[in-house]
């Protein structure tokens, strides 16, 4: 097939186990795990680790959780990803390809490179759906591309959006979602999770040494940092989405609470931790309340599970009365918009794609 003078648009989400079965959840978290930037300890600690104290226990409790979201029509982070990537394609018409891949598990990032080259696209914008940047997710996904780029003869040309936490189209789509369920619930706070990162790795993240949790409120003074430091950290860039989005939701700063979620092992993660501060909240009186999830652009696990059920039962447990998760930006045509506008702003091969 000869080139197409198109480009491709490649969508990248982090990825899902094929079923909410042991064995499809155990070869997922063993990828998922395996991978050096996400558990970055030397290799045979790692592979110890992985094979000792994760593997042997952790897919039969991971299977259990993901059956309480599976839908029908599978994974919703696969569902949701794929709907987006429908109304993406819609929008583009024949001006652009798109593709949908996982880091982890399937459409994979090599097939879908593959993808494009069978198709003759030889220009790639790459996107990946993380609005604030981490190695374990931004730069795993990112390498993934290189290295399938690396192995095709015809290597692509390709480019890079940047993570996108404080654009303002974004926060307006994430704004758009809030709202209506702040004002349904008349909540007393809004819980703005993230999902956690290891503290070593926001270290790590930092070039100068210097910044990066020197000091308590390190992430609150982000402005203030060089901009190479907030270029790379995760937990500032976390609280500036938290800062923007509370902003422009009219939430005043003593009904703002910045947590993170989803930690793993006994190694030190970033504070204040999500499970903490809900049950917190309400034993000490706290009834209505709402979460929102700014890190995951499509709803999965660690939304659906561990926010809409877990931390329920938990805020009920403590004495709370409501608790609301806001859904993730899934496909809403608004995110279909500022995908396509950020997007755009980041490539000029798809800056004369019809609106």
């Amino acid at each position: 097939m000869p080139p197409r003078d198109v480009p491709g648009l490649l969508l990248i989400n982090l990825g899902t186990p094929q079923a909410p079965r042991v064995p499809e959840v155990r070869r997922y978290l063993r990828e998922f795990l395996s991978d050096w930037r996400v558990l970055d300890v030397p290799q045979p600690l790692r592979w110890l680790i992985l094979h000792f104290a994760i593997l042997p226990l952790r897919p039969k409790w991971s299977a259990q959780a993901y059956a309480k979201v599976w839908t029908k029509e599978g994974s919703p982070l696969l569902v949701h990803g794929r709907e987006l990537a429908r109304k993406v394609q819609q929008r583009l018409g024949g001006s652009a390809t798109v593709e949908l891949a996982m880091r982890y598990g399937s459409p994979s990032i090599a097939d879908a490179m593959r993808s494009f080259l069978q198709q003759g696209v030889r220009r790639i914008v790459v996107f990946p759906l993380y609005p604030q940047h981490s190695s374990a997710a931004t730069g795993s996904s990112l390498e993934a591309v290189f290295t399938a780029a690396s192995h095709l003869w015809n290597v692509p040309r390709l480019q890079i959006v940047p993570p996108f936490y404080d654009d303002p189209r974004y926060v307006a789509c994430l704004a758009e979602a809030a709202e209506p369920i702040l004002r349904e619930v008349d909540s007393e706070r809004v819980f703005f999770s993230f999902h956690g990162l290891p503290e070593r790795q926001i270290r790590k993240s930092d070039p100068t040494g210097s910044h990066c949790l020197a000091r308590s409120d390190c992430c609150e003074r982000a402005p203030d940092a060089r901009p190479e430091v907030l270029s790379e950290c995760y937990r500032a860039q976390c609280f500036a989405t938290a800062r923007l989005l509370a902003e422009k939701l009219g939430v005043p700063s003593e009904r703002r609470v910045v947590c993170f979620q989803s930690r793993l092992g006994r190694t030190p993660w970033i504070r204040p931790f999500t499970d903490h501060e809900v049950r917190s909240a309400a034993a000490r009186g706290v009834k209505r309340a709402v979460v929102v999830v700014p890190s995951f652009v499509a709803d999965c696990l660690e939304t659906l599970e561990e926010i809409g059920i877990r931390a329920v039962d938990d805020w009920r447990a403590h004495g709370g009365e409501t608790l609301r998760l806001v859904p993730s930006l899934n496909a809403r045509d608004s995110w279909v918009d500022a995908l396509l506008g950020i997007a755009r702003d980041a490539s000029s091969w798809l800056s004369s794609s019809p609106p």
